[in-house]
């Protein structure tokens, strides 16, 4: 079933003297249960399509569709409500509340919903459980290592059951083994719980994680890989290949 449809859809910054296309002429579908990655180099466009996505930012032309439903119409209370109830948001750099334990940050979305005390209770502490945090959960962020933040973002992100979760560079602020673990959580979140995501990232590494890359460059659509049967290692060598034709720095990817 197809969750998210990309149609058409172009952005523009400044204006007529010094107007620059960000995004030209996009579309592409996303499916209910997918993980996918979006790549590409700096100034690519990749962040900007992510913020379209999200409703951040708003297209200048194009549409794009969730659950079948035209979300670049959608006006003030309708937006908050669709952020709100239906995405969720992993940051490169946390974005945690230093006043607020780790409970207090994943509890807070569910808060806001208005749901019941015991409710909430025991959605944070099952998404704990997923993500390995239960012992974390009455630290403050100051006390927690950076992929213990990271997890608890995730933690944030998840627990009101978005059906949609979108991730800019998540890896982008952790060592390798930090981030190997996220990933490896991601992978739990995505096949074993169905969580659809979609994750921009600039690291080979990181995008071998998903079933599926898009590659844009210059504001379009490079190409596009599915994982298929491949394994993680097949998959990161075959993007890898489409990196050093998009003219990354391989050793960068790696």
């Amino acid at each position: 079933m197809e969750l998210l449809t990309i149609k058409n859809i172009e952005k523009y910054y400044g204006n007529r003297s010094n107007l620059t296309k960000a995004i030209d002429d996009i579309s592409f579908n996303v499916s209910s249960g997918e993980f996918v990655a979006i790549m590409g180099a700096s100034g690519s466009g990749k962040t900007t399509l992510l913020n379209c996505i999200s409703t951040i930012d708003r297209v200048t032309a194009g549409n794009i569709y969730f659950d079948g439903a035209d979300i670049t119409h959608l006006k003030n209370k309708e937006l908050n409500a669709f952020r709100r109830e239906k995405l969720g948001f992993i940051f490169q750099d946390f974005n945690l509340l230093d006043t607020l334990t780790a409970y207090e940050n994943i509890s807070l979305a569910l808060t806001i919903q208005k749901r019941p005390a015991n409710e909430i209770d025991a959605a944070v502490k099952r998404v704990a459980q997923q993500l390995d945090i239960t012992d974390v959960l009455q630290k403050y962020p100051y006390q927690m290592s950076g992929g213990q933040k990271q997890r608890v973002a995730s933690a944030r992100a998840i627990v009101t059951e978005p059906r949609l979760v979108l991730a800019d560079e998540p890896t982008g602020a952790l060592d390798s083994k930090s981030a190997k673990l996220l990933l490896e959580r991601f992978s739990y979140l995505n096949k074993d719980l169905g969580a659809t995501i979609m994750m921009v990232t600039h690291d080979s590494f990181t995008a071998s994680y998903t079933s599926r890359v898009i590659f844009i460059k210059d504001g379009k659509i490079f190409s596009e890989l599915s994982r298929g049967d491949n394994t993680r290692k097949q998959f990161f060598d075959r993007i890898i290949d489409v990196v050093t034709l998009l003219g990354g720095d391989v050793s960068d990817a790696l």
